[in-house]
Order: C-alpha cells, then structure tokens, then sequence
C-alpha cells in the first residue's frame, strides 16, 4: 500500500517532539500491537530528516553491535573506529555525537535488547542520565509486545522508568479510515464488504494492507482470503499472544475461546474451565491488553456486573473460528473451515457492527463516556448508550444488521428503564433514540 494513511495527530506530535528536541534531549516511547503501523508511521515521520533507523535483530550483541555501527556510520556518518561488541559503549559514542549534532535515533522492536544484554538498560539509564543536558538527541524507541514495553518504562523498579519525556500509543484506523481506504481499492463495495473489513482487521493496518493488495475487496474475496493455505490470518494470533504471553498460554487461551462464544462473565467462565479464573482475566486485562471489563454505563466502580470483552477485533475472530478449528487447518480442510465461517458469519458479525458503531460515534461525537447497558436481572440491554455529561445529553443506540429488525417502542421501554435506575446521574439530560443497521455504516 503506497499510499500512506491517516496518523495526522501523532505526526503533529512527533514534529513537536522533533522541534523540541532541537534545544534539549527527547526521549519518547511509541507502544501499539504488532502490524499496528508503528513503523510506517516512523519511516514516513523520519522522511529526509537527519536520522537512523536501527532495527532490533534477535542476534548476539556483538553481530547488533556491528549492524548498528554500520547503520550509524551510513545514516548519520558517524565513524567509530574500531569494532565496538557492546551496546553500551555504542549507545554513549552516540550520546556524545548528540551533543554536538541534533539528529533523530530510532530503535525499533527495543524490549528485545533485555534478551541480548540484561544490563543494557541499567547502562543506558547511566549513560543517557549522563549526557541528556548536553545533548540535542531525539530518541525514539518503539516495541510491539506490550506487556515489555509497559515494565521497562512504567515500572518503578525499572532502570528506564520515569527516563521518557513523551508517550505514544498508537491505536487501530478509525471506522472513518478504514473506509476511505476500502473505497480506494473497491469504490463500490458495499456495507457487508466494510463489516468484514472491520471484522478481519477492527483497523489494523498491517490486516488491511494484506487483504487490500491481495485484491481482497468484498466479503467473499476476504474469507477466501484468510482461509487460503498461505494465509497470515491463521497462524497471527497465536503468533501475537504466544510473545506476550509466553509458553503457558494453556488457559489464557481457554478463556479467550470461551469469551469469543459470548461467555463473558467471569461465574460462566469458571464454570467452564473448572477453577477461579480471576487471575488470569486481570492479567489478560491489565499485563497483556488483551480484554477489558465492561460495565453498564454509569455504574459504580466497585460493581461487579462486569462483562469481559476481547478489545481487537481480529484476535475475536480468530478464537472464535481460528483457534477452535485448529484440527480443521492440520488436516488441511480449509473449504470446510470457510463453510463454518460462513454459516455463523451474520451471528457472529452482530457484536462486530456494534463495535463499529461504537467507534464510529465515539469519532464523530463529543464524549464523555460510551458503552453499553443492561439491568442485573439481564430483561433489558441497550447496545450503546453515547453521553456527553457537559451538554447534558444521551444518545441511545440499538443495533441490527437489518433496519427491519428494529423495535424502536422496545428500545424507548430499555430507554425508560434505564433512566429510572440512573436518575440521579441522567437528571436533566436529553435524550435521543436511535436504530442504526448496515445502512447506516
């Protein structure tokens, strides 16, 4: 894909991170998935600038010594004589060339360098804590296995922690990105072609980079696609958990299973797998940024009416049709593993348009809080309620594929529900009820 798409907001950030480190030095961390686009976006960001792209290879140090000296030399002509075998004393030649030169110094896929010098980022923190008033560096590191990412720098035990001076997280296109795209590529597709667009990829670009220059333009052309025996879209998910996760990803990946069918809450998923699973959803939760709670809107926070959710739209898919026929894919019936997919697409895709939705209001509207709701006894639930607690008003959404499926008297009796239970919090507001289908996409 070459054009390039979108990220107007973290380009602005990075140029004024840029301008800023001019006169002091800048350290920032990027975060975000794996195939999020954190490098494109660097690679378009260092344009012509004065800088170096230094990619993390999973070698010794003495062999990413020599593959960074020779990058360093080429990118900034910065000639160090001799073989330097450690990333520390390359690191503060670095530092000392920034005290006389402002230049722009990437280092992608950084948690990796804990697993080739454990004491790298204890000497870096000396190094950098040394030189960062003298110098005019803009340091840019970026990784893509979040649970890493976060201990090395949010970690108060961490040497690095508290070193950088801005964070980016980068974030899946928005609903509005992801169709300006697919109407690139296919200007006629349709509302179908766009939901399964959003399925397969919930505005990964990496997902939507693969299925775009493959030709993957419409629904059918997708799911032939991701159930080809070359296809990425079989083996990525396990891929993207096993490096955040580890080896034991036995009952991780039990949960995520279950919580794909529609078991989401935690008494459902414990009975299914036969002990306390609290743990391992906090984790899922909190360490790997996996899934996240759900409660009803307005609810208080120690409540425990919570639903768990699996945040990216791609990994739903894959425990819900992937991973669970995985016996399918070893014995290499794919057109069979196309036919179940098929069978329980529109089921399947009703959650999917209501995560769509929500992103497309929440891009569109101004916000203070967006979210579902439904009572403890479970007799009524509202797809989406959109609140804006500074203009007092709450937009109240039900969702279907079809226009035809919607009950608007039922959705204003949910409505009348809801603002009875959170009176004193919607006291005042105004209130608009809407249906929203595929034509609305």
């Amino acid at each position: 894909m070459s054009k390039f798409y979108d990220r107007k907001d973290e380009l602005k950030a990075l140029e004024q991170i840029e301008t800023n480190s001019m006169k002091t030095a800048n350290f920032t961390v990027m975060t975000g998935r794996r195939r999020i686009g954190k490098t494109a976006l660097l690679k378009k960001f260092i344009g012509n600038k004065k800088s170096c792209y230094l990619f993390t290879s999973r070698s010794s140090e003495t062999i990413l010594c020599e593959q960074w000296q020779k990058a360093l030399s080429d990118s900034l002509g910065l000639n160090i004589f001799g073989k330097i075998t450690k990333l520390a004393d390359l690191f503060e030649q670095v530092m000392n060339y920034s005290k006389q030169e402002h230049f722009i110094l990437v280092i992608d896929e950084f948690q990796d360098l804990q697993s080739i010098n454990s004491s790298f980022f204890s000497q870096m923190q000396n190094i950098w804590d040394a030189a960062k008033d003298q110098s005019k560096i803009n340091l840019i590191v970026c990784g893509s296995v979040y649970s890493m990412m976060i201990k090395i720098f949010e970690d108060s035990k961490e040497p690095l922690f508290g070193r950088s001076t801005a964070k980016i997280n980068l974030k899946p296109f928005t609903p509005s990105v992801c169709k300006k795209i697919l109407s690139d590529f296919n200007p006629s597709y349709t509302s179908e072609d766009l939901l399964c667009l959003y399925m397969l990829s919930g505005g990964v670009a990496k997902y939507i980079f693969l299925l775009m220059e493959s030709g993957s333009v419409t629904k059918e052309k997708m799911i032939d696609y991701v159930t080809g025996i070359t296809s990425p879209f079989l083996i990525d998910g396990k891929d993207i958990l096993v490096s955040e996760i580890g080896k034991d990803y036995g009952v991780y990946f039990s949960i995520l299973a279950l919580i794909s069918r529609g078991l989401t809450a935690q008494n459902e998923i414990d009975s299914v797998i036969q002990k306390n699973t609290g743990a391992y959803l906090t984790n899922l939760a909190e360490k790997f940024n996996v899934i996240k709670p759900i409660k009803p809107v307005f609810s208080k926070s120690e409540s425990r009416n919570a639903r768990w959710q699996i945040t990216d739209c791609y990994l739903r898919f894959y425990f819900r049709f992937i991973n669970a026929n995985q016996s399918l894919i070893e014995l290499g019936q794919l057109d069979l593993l196309k036919k179940i997919i098929l069978r329980d697409y529109e089921t399947f895709t009703g959650k999917t348009l209501e995560q769509y939705f929500t992103a497309k209001i929440n891009e569109e509207k101004e916000l203070t809080r967006i979210g579902g709701w439904w009572d403890r006894k479970g007799e009524n639930e509202i797809d989406i309620i959109a609140v804006n607690e500074l203009e007092k008003t709450c937009d109240v959404y039900e969702v279907k594929r079809q226009a035809k499926k919607l009950d608007m008297d039922l959705l204003e009796k949910k409505t009348e529900n809801f603002k009875a239970i959170a009176k004193s919090e919607v006291s005042g507001f105004t209130f608009n009820i809407v249906g929203l289908s595929m034509e609305d996409m």
